[in-house]
């Protein structure tokens, strides 16, 4: 069993070991979903301020409960035939809690206190604490800046922790764990609280076996001094090995054997790459989703400016694995679709029987490149790989008064193309080539899209050959943690899933693209490496206009 926890759903695939066969699966979603701009839970609506995401931790337990046993009957198994089962996460995703697991909200003196909540991945608000981060490692010289491309970012751990303390001091002196929720989940599982290297590695500073210093921390903030062996170091399992067995809690929950084994914790990207048989050096997968995650393995060690980190064994045993990405990919264009687009293309779409989304691209790729006269950059959600700034925001340049729709559309979906290029360039740069391209994820559907992409590279699109890459890498983690296979890449190769070179560069529309992408790259560079700190001036001026308007009750909240 494969259960993949996403932004706003949690999804359970039933997955046969021999063959790597999807049986079936269900979907349950969030019910609290994102709160991103009011805290609807914890009995009163609290207005959040601007670049926060929160979310309700047993809004995943109840995956377990709801998708898990819907899974196995849809699948017409007998429960007792599931052998392990394996989890992943969105990640940063942190939970804060107390000594047993209970979550912070959980408690009723905190319910209505934001910091008490889960922060999502795209919980951005630390960004200032994240440059204190940076700033302060490389005044002092740290060696581990460098394995994360020399900038920590605000969705990981310890600026999410830092603000914690800063904001919060009461929660964060009652928190005895700092939790991913790949691990919390595990936890809640299991019974047991075991930290998964791929998190501690990318996301929580771990590297060569150690957190940063107490000096360091220290430095940062002296109450943050014992951060890291207070509320983060736990025992650290490898990826593929059990982290316990399944309780007879959980599995009442699930309907799942008691006893099977429970697989360590793993993020989503990380997990789909053996899903897509992506086990050897320079195979770069892109789990294209309301984000985009860039993971690739290698045999060697390097410093790619910009990248999310590089950690040994961080995807597979023996190689190194690579972790960049897109803070918004998929979210772009359901910002633009929701907020943008004018209602005679929905009835258009309605009457065509087909999604507003494709109906938009399929207006859109009627036009040969460069038509719309347009470049975006692919910053509303910030920049996670090269520049990591989430003070960074969305442009497009070019409009008329006789722009279209679809050719904004088009722009934006060209923009997270560019914004791959960037990524896949600074790698060939730093010495780690990108040799094979795979997509995952819920866009590789869009076969524009996904063309679009393969001339904007330069290389062939290979696709996932199932729609449920993270569920299915997921499984495949719980089958080695069973037993079934000794390690992560004979598992790949007999469950694994891979159609290759699907697409292939066009010439002509790769050389127009070329022209676009030297236009992307000039406004990258401009507002995205300090010539025009346009972006973070306006930034600064919507959270001074945010805390303005806030009432007495709401500035004592906050305080």
């Amino acid at each position: 069993m494969g259960v993949d926890y996403g932004t706003l759903s949690g999804r359970a695939v039933v997955v046969r070991v021999s063959d790597g066969a999807e049986l079936a699966s269900a979907v349950y979603d969030y019910p609290h979903a994102v709160m991103d701009t009011t805290l609807t839970a914890g009995g009163r609506n609290t207005p959040l301020p601007p670049d926060w995401a929160l979310q309700v931790p047993q809004d995943y337990v109840d995956v377990l409960k709801h998708a898990v046993p819907e899974a196995v009957q849809k699948a017409g198994i007998d429960p007792s035939q599931v052998i392990g089962i394996g989890t992943d996460f969105t990640a940063c995703t942190m939970v804060p809690t107390i000594a047993d697991g209970t979550p912070l909200n959980e408690l009723p003196e905190f319910a209505d206190r934001p910091h008490a909540y889960v922060k999502l991945w795209k919980h951005h608000s630390a960004q200032p604490h994240a440059d204190r981060i940076n700033e302060l490692a490389h005044e002092r010289g740290e060696a581990w800046i460098n394995r994360y491309g020399g900038l920590i970012s605000s969705e990981w751990e310890f600026a999410k922790g830092l603000q914690l303390l800063e904001d919060d001091r009461e929660l964060y002196d009652r928190m005895d764990h700092w939790v991913e929720a790949a691990d919390w989940i595990i936890w809640q599982l299991s019974g047991r609280y075991v930290r998964n290297a791929c998190t501690a590695g990318y996301k929580g500073i771990y590297q060569d076996g150690q957190y940063p210093s107490h000096d360091f921390l220290a430095a940062l903030n002296p109450d943050f001094a014992s951060f890291a062996d207070d509320k983060v170091a736990h025992e650290i399992g490898e990826l593929g090995a059990a982290a316990g067995t399944l309780s007879a809690e959980a599995a009442a929950w699930t309907g799942l054997p008691e006893g099977i084994a429970v697989a360590v914790g793993n993020v989503d990207a990380h997990v789909t790459a053996p899903a897509a048989q992506a086990t050897q050096p320079g195979q770069m997968v892109a789990i294209m989703g309301t984000s985009t995650c860039h993971v690739m393995n290698h045999d060697h060690l390097a410093e790619v400016p910009g990248m999310c980190g590089v950690v040994d064994g961080g995807i597979v045993a023996g190689l190194y694995g690579y972790e960049a990405g897109q803070s918004g990919v998929g979210d772009i264009f359901a910002w633009y679709v929701k907020n943008q687009v004018p209602a005679r293309y929905f009835e258009a779409a309605d009457d065509a029987g087909t999604s507003i989304h494709q109906h938009l691209t399929n207006l859109a790729f009627e036009e040969p490149v460069g038509a719309h006269g347009l470049v975006a950059l692919d910053w509303h959600s910030g920049n996670r790989s090269v520049l990591v700034d989430h003070e960074l925001s969305g442009v497009i340049v070019g409009e008329t008064l006789t722009t279209r729709t679809e050719e904004i559309y088009r722009a934006l979906l060209e923009s997270t193309a560019f914004g791959t290029r960037v990524i896949v360039e600074t790698f060939a740069e730093a010495g780690v080539p990108v040799t094979e391209f795979i997509v995952a994820g819920g866009l590789l559907k869009n076969p524009q899209l996904m063309q679009c992409y393969s001339d904007v590279l330069r290389l062939p699109i290979s696709t996932i050959a199932s729609e449920q890459g993270p569920a299915l890498g997921s499984a495949i983690h719980a089958a080695v943690a069973a037993g079934a296979y000794p390690d992560i890449r004979h598992a790949a190769d007999a469950m694994g899933k891979l159609d290759r070179a699907v697409y292939t560069p066009n010439e002509e529309a790769a050389l127009a693209y070329d022209r676009l992408f030297a236009e992307y790259s000039l406004l990258h560079d401009y507002f995205g490496r300090g010539a025009n700190d346009a972006m973070k001036r306006l930034r600064a001026l919507k959270r001074e206009a945010h805390l303005s308007k806030e009432t007495p009750s709401e500035k004592e909240t906050r305080a």
